[in-house]
């Protein structure tokens, strides 16, 4: 990735917050947005823009889960393990999701096509489990509807 991306990126952020106080997280977001993930070549120009170590953005950079540090799957599926959720039944759609996939949470299948995350509450909580498909909630999601939702998010990527 070139590097005068992440410079943009950096500057819009830094622009609208008028100070490098406070700026780290809003450039993660934007390096995210505009990229996919935030690759491993734009910590040391994040890190030498807020006078940074290396060590202190990758340390943020890996402390939140929803930042990418690879490229996602063409689909994300997104799986609520909330409390709600979990009280009827989403750690053993979470469990048949990663044997069906063959991936853990925040992994990507082989051939790049579906990243796995989870997520704490979709705002379904009465009607658990609930699951994202790109941008899509869907509520009391069994085995059956994971796997159909999800052979139908990859026949349309």
């Amino acid at each position: 990735m070139p590097t005068a991306s992440y410079d943009a990126c950096i500057d819009a952020a830094l622009t609208q917050l008028g100070a490098p106080d406070g700026a780290l997280l809003p450039i993660l977001h934007a390096i995210q947005a505009e990229h996919g993930y935030v690759p491993s070549d734009a910590v040391p120009a994040i890190a030498d823009r807020l006078n940074l170590s290396r060590a202190e953005v990758h340390g943020v950079l890996s402390y939140y889960h929803h930042f990418r540090k690879a490229p996602a799957g063409k689909v994300v599926v997104q799986l609520c393990q909330a409390e709600a959720c979990q009280s009827v039944g989403s750690e053993a759609l979470a469990a048949h999701a990663k044997r069906s996939l063959g991936i853990d949470f925040h992994q990507t299948t082989s051939d790049g096509s579906v990243t796995l995350e989870p997520v704490y509450c979709l705002g379904h909580c009465a009607c658990g489990p609930s699951m994202m498909v790109g941008e899509r909630v869907h509520a009391r999601v069994d085995e059956h509807r994971f796997d159909a939702l999800v052979a139908r998010a990859r026949s349309n990527a």
